[in-house]
């Protein structure tokens, strides 16, 4: 991956203003996968004090987005058409960490995978997995 295409797609990553939102960093870019963290904090829980579900799907989908955008020419983008997760263990610790990558790509379909783990010191345990289809789309091709 060259400079200006990793630059490019962290310039895209601080337009996320989600992610931003809820402290998510991604932390490695490389092609065709991106990992990321943030401290797991009260706001990021359920009712039990639980990571929240919705967190964990939000940082599975932003790691394999971007995973298949470091693929993609300059005029194109991806979007999610498709994220199925499962939820292994429950989401009790001090940090998150995700990372997601591309397992096949193909002329407008990306297929990528992410894991979302806890980590509490020095012990990560895996929350979630994901599996997502990325759709690769032309700049012309996105309407507001």
């Amino acid at each position: 991956m060259t400079n200006e295409n990793r630059d490019r797609i962290i310039k895209y990553i601080e337009k996320q203003q989600f992610l931003n939102l809820v402290g998510f960093q991604i932390d490695v870019v490389e092609e065709g996968l991106v990992e990321g963290r943030m401290k797991l904090e009260g706001r990021h829980t359920q009712q039990k004090g639980l990571l929240h579900g919705g967190v964990t799907a939000t940082v599975a989908d932003v790691v394999s987005g971007f995973a298949a955008y470091t693929l993609v020419k300059d005029s194109q983008h991806v979007v999610t058409a498709e994220l199925k997760i499962s939820y292994l263990n429950p989401g009790i610790g001090e940090e998150i960490y995700a990372k997601g990558w591309v397992l096949k790509t193909g002329r407008r379909m990306n297929f990528c995978e992410a894991e979302v783990y806890v980590v509490s010191g020095k012990e990560r345990v895996m929350v979630a997995k994901a599996t997502s289809t990325m759709v690769t789309i032309e700049e012309g091709d996105l309407k507001r």
